[in-house]
């Protein structure tokens, strides 16, 4: 008898310790699940985008993008709050962004719009797909030595919300009629291929210094935002984008400007020499101190 209750005691010592450990905050394996579990979701939403770009119902690809930002914005959040960031995390989050906000909606703006340019209009997809995957790459690495508040370049949910709302905003106002049309969105897919992989920076929106002062009138902003873009989401959701994408340049014109006013106020000033107050001069003192007699003993 004894016997066996040597042998149990490592085994409860062994549990307690465990209990012990998991108080003092050590996190279980299974938190580590929840998060990744939105990532699939992100993942699944961006595959779903792509299915349906490809069955010609552009409107559920785009709807798909927003779902997959929502789901984007879950995981991370989750993770910080259950504590249960993990490297592995960090890189299947990457990979299904580049799926959801950078395949998806490259394949939805090619069929869509792009089509009818042939060879530049894929191009134009894999510039976005290829800049998409740059973005990520880049932010990957400048996670811990830039400043949370910017962007450095456009984010790539960012673009891909704005490919989303664009499809929408044009599928409510039927403004794709003929392929001269499609210009613009030429223009567009580049352009945002660019603004992803450019140093412009952008809002990022973590800032909870106003939240944390004034949280009541941020709750409430917050919540006429929602209720305006229930009224006409189309519309507003492309205003909201809009603004945010044409953002970056202005910030960024800004402090162009700022730093020029900033060199400008920093000219050398004119500091008045010591003729200027007493009529000495360098020849004079030389002088003076030759004709000064000295002492020989």
């Amino acid at each position: 008898m004894s016997a066996e209750i040597r042998k149990r005691r490592p085994r409860r010592r062994k549990w307690q310790q465990k209990w012990r450990k998991f108080e003092e905050g050590e996190v279980h394996i299974g938190a580590y699940i929840v998060p990744n579990l939105f990532t699939t979701a992100n993942l699944f939403s961006g595959f779903f985008g792509i299915i349906s770009a490809i069955n010609g119902r552009f409107d559920l690809a785009a709807l798909a993008i927003f779902v997959s930002c929502f789901f984007d914005i879950l995981d991370g959040k989750i993770a910080r709050l259950t504590r249960a960031t993990s490297r592995f995390g960090v890189e299947y989050d990457s990979l299904a962004d580049l799926v959801a906000f950078g395949v998806s909606p490259a394949i939805l703006m090619y069929l869509w719009a792009l089509r009818p340019f042939g060879r530049i209009g894929w191009l134009a997809a894999f510039v976005f797909v290829a800049c998409g995957a740059l973005r990520l790459a880049r932010f990957n690495v400048q996670v811990e030595t830039v400043s949370k508040k910017y962007f450095v370049g456009l984010p790539i949910p960012g673009a891909a919300s704005m490919v989303a709302a664009i499809t929408l905003f044009f599928h409510e106002v039927r403004l794709l009629s003929a392929s001269s049309s499609n210009i613009p969105l030429l223009l567009v897919t580049y352009l945002l291929g660019f603004l992803m992989v450019s140093t412009i920076p952008y809002y990022s929106f973590k800032d909870f210094e106003m939240l944390k002062a004034r949280p009541f009138p941020v709750f409430f902003g917050i919540l006429v935002l929602v209720t305006v873009v229930a009224m006409k989401p189309e519309l507003v959701l492309f205003g909201l984008l809009v603004v945010y994408v044409l953002s970056g340049p202005v910030i960024y014109c800004m402090q162009l400007y700022r730093g020029t006013r900033a060199t400008q106020d920093a000219r050398p000033v004119d500091v008045p020499r010591l003729e200027d107050e007493t009529g000495w001069t360098k020849e004079s003192a030389i002088e003076l101190q030759q004709n000064v007699p000295t002492d020989d003993k």
